[in-house]
């Protein structure tokens, strides 16, 4: 099988562009195909009948798990591109389908699919059936395990990569397809979108507060009036984040009470 042709399901814009150039780049790719949430990748597996679906699992319209049901009766080789934690994912490792977790790390993702190359090629049916149905029940134990926040960011510096654990965060910058991570003289770069990040954050402890930026409530120490009845948010740690416009109402109500 000289090329193959792959469905791309994910709701961030940002992932998938990702996505599509790290499969540019693999000369058995044939065509790819794009679905932003669960109605659109079921339209699109139909018609297109991919080999390989590359595919989230929280989505507007629908889960993963609703996509990987209806794939019908010649379903194709699955890679799922999640955002679960590493020791979730341990559920279900053993399985034949395989996984990479956001963000994506390019040498992990070109291992993923050169497995799901050759069970393209090779698998039967009926075993890529019985697999699916393993796997739709792993991922949904998978799933109630899942810690609901992350704890830590491994970050590349110098060569080296570090642990910043969350509890050291001041606040999270976005930075194109990147978060800049911000804490005490420090900043890191983490290959994550800020839409994304939100979504794994505890909003009883993180605000976003402008379309790029998100805070740590407690390290916000004042709010302070600009020019033009603008807000900005005074941190710990003496930096200053403009308050976006939308954000404003938000900001007063949760943390001005005036």
């Amino acid at each position: 099988m000289s090329e193959l042709t792959i469905l791309v399901v994910d709701d961030e814009p940002l992932a998938r562009r990702r996505l599509l150039r790290l499969l540019a780049k693999m000369e058995w790719v044939g065509r790819i195909d794009e679905a932003a949430d669960a109605r659109e990748a079921r339209r699109a597996a139909e018609k297109s009948r991919p080999d390989i679906l590359l595919l989230d699992i929280q989505m507007p319209g629908g889960s993963g798990f609703d996509v990987l049901e209806n794939l019908g009766p010649e379903p194709p080789v699955v890679v799922f591109v999640t955002a679960f934690d590493h020791h979730a994912l341990r559920a279900f490792e053993a399985n034949a389908v395989d996984y990479v977790t956001k963000p994506i790390e390019p040498g992990r993702f070109a291992r993923a699919l050169e497995r799901a190359r050759i069970a393209a090629g090779a698998r039967f049916q009926a075993d890529r059936v019985a697999e699916l149905q393993e796997t739709i029940a792993s991922l949904k134990r998978a799933l109630t395990e899942q810690p609901k926040k992350p704890t830590e960011f491994w970050v590349k510096a110098r060569g080296e990569y570090l642990r910043v654990t969350l509890a050291n965060v001041i606040r999270f910058q976005a930075e194109r397809d990147y978060v800049r991570i911000h804490v005490v003289g420090a900043d890191y770069l983490f290959q994550e979108s800020l839409s994304s990040l939100e979504r794994r954050l505890d909003g009883e402890e993180f605000l976003r507060i402008h379309r790029g930026a998100i805070v740590r409530r407690s390290a916000i120490t004042r709010i302070k009036q600009a020019r033009f009845a603008a807000l900005i948010a005074v941190l710990s740690d003496g930096s200053e984040v403009r308050v976006g416009r939308t954000y404003a109402p938000s900001v007063r109500a949760k943390l001005i009470r005036t």
